[in-house]
């Protein structure tokens, strides 16, 4: 009967730290990121669209996906936000010096 708590405890304490744990931690992340939107910055929906935030209102963006074309989106279909692109003449600096003398 003790042998059978303590296994049971143990499974909960393993299933907590291989389920529950990463999965708070993600949920977090993506509060985070949502909560840190502002306009300009470029972002990826759920559905695949690819634009940049032109406006927040509550629960929902306006984000413009072409030149011109605004839509409606829910702060929760927001799947990522791009970083800005680095200036190719930066990335030849963070090459390491083998690959810069391959290039030659």
């Amino acid at each position: 009967m003790n042998g059978f708590l303590i296994i049971l405890v143990v499974g909960f304490a393993l299933m907590w730290l291989l389920f529950i744990r990463p999965q708070k931690r993600k949920q977090q992340a993506q509060r985070d990121m949502l909560g840190a939107l502002a306009p300009g910055d470029e972002i990826l929906t759920a559905g695949g669209f690819y634009g940049y935030v032109r406006a927040i209102e509550d629960d929902q963006l306006t984000v413009e996906i072409a030149p011109g074309t605004n839509v409606r989106v829910a702060r929760r279909a927001i799947a990522a936000v791009i970083p800005p692109d680095v200036p190719d003449d930066e990335e030849e600096d963070e090459l390491p010096a083998a690959e810069k003398e391959e290039d030659r």
